[in-house]
């Protein structure tokens, strides 16, 4: 199952109108399930980095198949295999706050990525927006996960 270009420029509305509502300047990444581009956008007045760092939390959510955030604890505890692995895509893996897998009835469509607020309003709006468009928002801990 692919993602459609109408689904990613919906998402990519949205979260700029949340981050409009934040009084925040993002930018918002959209790949499909092997990671491929199909949107980046730069809001007016976003840092120049934040579309590569969007892209690369939307590129690791989409490969991961897991949110960013839940591959904190693999990168906290084997750091150096973590630091391999994340050099081996066509973009960086990221473990931190602000990229989700897009999943519908447990398929795997593609990730979202938001950069350019604090860790915590990043990763809100990518959870309000795909929690708005219907997407699913539960993923299992992999094996080996410590709870935090």
């Amino acid at each position: 199952m692919t993602l459609p270009f109408q689904d990613a420029r919906t998402l990519a509305d949205d979260a700029r109108r949340h981050a409009e509502a934040l009084g925040k300047a993002v930018s918002v990444a959209v790949v499909d399930y092997g990671g491929f581009v199909v949107l980046v956008e730069r809001m007016d007045g976003a840092r120049p980095m934040t579309p590569d760092i969007a892209l690369s939390k939307a590129y690791s959510a989409a490969v991961m198949q897991r949110p960013t955030e839940m591959l904190e604890n693999w990168r906290d505890s084997d750091p150096v295999f973590f630091s391999q692995v994340g050099r081996m895509g066509k973009h960086p893996i990221v473990a931190t706050k602000g990229g989700y897998t897009i999943k519908r009835d447990g398929a795997i469509l593609g990730g979202l990525g938001v950069s350019g607020g604090t860790p915590d309003e990043d990763q809100k709006i990518c959870e309000e927006v795909l929690r708005a468009a219907g997407f699913d928002l539960d993923f299992p801990q992999w094996a080996g996960a410590r709870a935090r």
